[in-house]
Formats: structure tokens, C-alpha cells, sequence
């Protein structure tokens, strides 16, 4: 095989295209996540909040069994999206930790939400508005950015209000977080 000398130019534009296909791996199929988990969270924060405000059920965490189809969902569609991927970069792997790590971090404060005297929800929106804050800077997406911002705001009156109340916050903050702009992010990738 023959090495083949590139100019600066041909240097910079290589770089820029796989920039450029790095990006649309990741926003090609990125509303998928946000309206799922979007749709999912914000279902089971209202569901628990109304179980439990109106007595129905001495259990209302259970509505939360609904995230375990969502993380196997989760699982298989990332999987079938690294395949179909025609590059995979340095950027989708970032982005993937990214995720990946606040799942990480969000397992941890449920298992310790009884040291937080229940104000996981509160916790919970923090990381998730800094994923989506992060996740609308690398693609350059207002609309996750301004989601990112809008769910710290949220977490800010969630810690100022009863536990019970946090679901229903919670619940609201997802809405306008998470599922407004994962359905502006799918309007543009199917454009």
C-alpha cells in the first residue's frame, strides 16, 4: 500500500467532514432518546405524583417499572445505531459517555435517595439538565440547550418544595426539557 502525503487543506477538510458525519451520527436518531425517556420520566413522575396525592395505591413507585422496557428500548436502539453508523468518531464517543455517565450517576442517587431525605427528583433534574445542556453545545441545537437550562431552573423550585410535589415538578419540567426539543430535533432529522 502506497502512503499518500496530504496537503494542510485536504488535512483540514477530511477533519471537517468526519466533524461534520460525527454530528450527524449523533443528532440522526438523538430525538429518539429524548422522547422516549422524555415521554417514559415524565409519565411516571405524574403517575407517582397522582397515586400518591390521591391514595390509590400504597405503592406509588411502582409506575416506575415503566423506565426497565425503556432502558432495554434504549439498549437495543443505541446498538442497532453504532451498527448503521458510517463513521464512528472520537465526538459519538463522547456524547455516549456523556450519557452513559449520568445514567451512572442517576442509578447512584436513587440507591442513596434516602440520604438525600428523597430529594432525588431535584438531584435527578441537575444531571439530566446538564446532559441536555451539553448534548444541544455539541450539536449545536438552541432548543436542547435552552431544555438544559430550563430543567436546572426546575430542579432550583423542586428543591424548594415537598417530595411529593417534586413528581408533579418534575413531570412539567419534562415536558418543556426533554420532549419539545427532542420533538423539534426529529422535525430536522427527518427534513
Amino acid at each position: 500500500m502506497k502512503n499518500v502525503e496530504l496537503t494542510k487543506e485536504e488535512h483540514l477538510a477530511l477533519i471537517s467532514e468526519m466533524i461534520v458525519q460525527a454530528k450527524q451520527n449523533v443528532a440522526k436518531g438523538g430525538s429518539f432518546y429524548f422522547l422516549l425517556w422524555g415521554w417514559v420520566i415524565m409519565l411516571a413522575n405524574l403517575g407517582h405524583y397522582l397515586i400518591d396525592k390521591l391514595d390509590l395505591y400504597p405503592y406509588p413507585f411502582v409506575v416506575w417499572f415503566l423506565t426497565i422496557p425503556a432502558l432495554i428500548a434504549t439498549i437495543i436502539y443505541g446498538i442497532r445505531q453504532d451498527r448503521n453508523a458510517r463513521v464512528v468518531s472520537h465526538y459519538d464517543r463522547i456524547y455516549g459517555h456523556l450519557w452513559t455517565g449520568i445514567f451512572v450517576l442517576i442509578i447512584t442517587v436513587l440507591a442513596f435517595m434516602s440520604k438525600l431525605s428523597f430529594n432525588h427528583n431535584a438531584v435527578i433534574l441537575l444531571l439530566s439538565g446538564l446532559g441536555t445542556y451539553i448534548s444541544g453545545t455539541m450539536l449545536r441545537f438552541k432548543p436542547l440547550i435552552f431544555g438544559g437550562i430550563w430543567l436546572w431552573a426546575v430542579a432550583v423550585v423542586a428543591f424548594s418544595v415537598s417530595v411529593q410535589d417534586q413528581y408533579l415538578i418534575a413531570g412539567i419540567g419534562l415536558f418543556i426539557g426533554y420532549l419539545i426539543p427532542g420533538y423539534l430535533l426529529k422535525r430536522i432529522e427527518n427534513e
